[in-house]
C-alpha cells in the first residue's frame, strides 16, 4: 500500500476529484494549508500600498492506494492539478506499512 500526499493550487480541486473518481479512488482527505516554494511568495497591492504574502494557499490531498494503482494516481493528479505554472504543488508518495478499518476491523488492502 501507498499513502500520497498532494499538494495542489485550490482552484485544481474539482478538476482532481474528478479525475480520481473516474480511477475509483473511494476516499480522500483535504486539508486547507499555507505554504511556499520556489515562487516564495507573492506581491500584492491593497490600497495602494504593496506587501509581501509569503504563504499561499494550497490544498493537502492524502489518500491510501494499493500499490497497484499508485503510479496510476499519482500521473491522474499531476495531470489535473497541472496548469503548467509555478506554483502548481508537489506529489509525495510514502509506504503504507498497514491500514485497519474500525467499523469492521479489516485489516490491509481490504481496509482502504
Amino acid at each position: 500500500m501507498k499513502w500520497i500526499v498532494a499538494i495542489i493550487q485550490p482552484h485544481r480541486l474539482d478538476a482532481v476529484r474528478d479525475a480520481l473518481n473516474e480511477l475509483d479512488i473511494a476516499g480522500l482527505t483535504v486539508t486547507e494549508v499555507r505554504g511556499y516554494g520556489r515562487q516564495k511568495g507573492q506581491t500584492e497591492i491593497y490600497r495602494g500600498a504593496e506587501y509581501q504574502i509569503s504563504y499561499l494557499p494550497k490544498l493537502k490531498l492524502e489518500l491510501a492506494v494499493d500499490a497497484k494503482v499508485a503510479t496510476k494516481v499519482v500521473d491522474t493528479i499531476r495531470e489535473a492539478a497541472g496548469t503548467g505554472k509555478i506554483g502548481d504543488g508537489k506529489i509525495f508518495v510514502l509506504d503504507l506499512k498497514s491500514a485497519v478499518r474500525i467499523r469492521t476491523g479489516e485489516t490491509g488492502t481490504d481496509a482502504l
